[in-house]
């Protein structure tokens, strides 16, 4: 077998695996589907504008959180931001986290939070690391003179 099939086929084991196991639901799909020709890094240039407003957001959510008087509307809000783009890209886990998130919000329980706030952070920076790794295996293929293979 030769490099370009071996990495083809890592790269789609790999990319199941991400949908197996919850990190990646369809909207990763959509968003593949979005690319071609005309723009062929436009899921790395989404998918990187995620991982800065989520490093923003984890920020902001943490300052917030440390404060005095917790402003619940406005974690809430940070929340409901990082569920939205998270969703957006297929993040499916940290989405999920998201969702548990608001509601501690919404009872105004600061140490629920505060464990969602590090939870959130985990599956972050989970994702960030395989989404991290799905791209260097494309990066791989093309430099091997590959094409990436399209999920079903």
């Amino acid at each position: 077998m030769d490099v370009v099939t071996q990495l083809q086929r890592q790269f789609v084991d790999y990319t199941t695996s991400l949908y197996h196991e919850g990190f990646l639901d369809d909207q990763f799909t959509q968003l593949q589907k979005l690319q071609d020709e005309s723009n062929p890094d436009f899921v790395v240039e989404v998918v990187s504008l995620f991982f800065e407003d989520s490093e923003k957001l984890l920020n902001n959510l943490a300052n917030a959180l440390q404060q005095q008087i917790v402003d619940y509307k406005q974690v809430d809000s940070h929340v409901h931001q990082f569920k939205g783009s998270s969703s957006s890209i297929g993040a499916q886990r940290v989405k999920n986290v998201c969702a548990a998130f608001r509601n501690f919000c919404e009872e105004n329980n600061v140490d629920g939070c505060v464990r969602c706030l590090q939870q959130l952070k985990y599956e972050y920076n989970l994702v960030k690391s395989k989404l991290e790794t799905l791209f260097r295996l494309e990066q791989q293929i093309l430099a091997a003179g590959g094409s990436i293979p399209m999920m079903a």
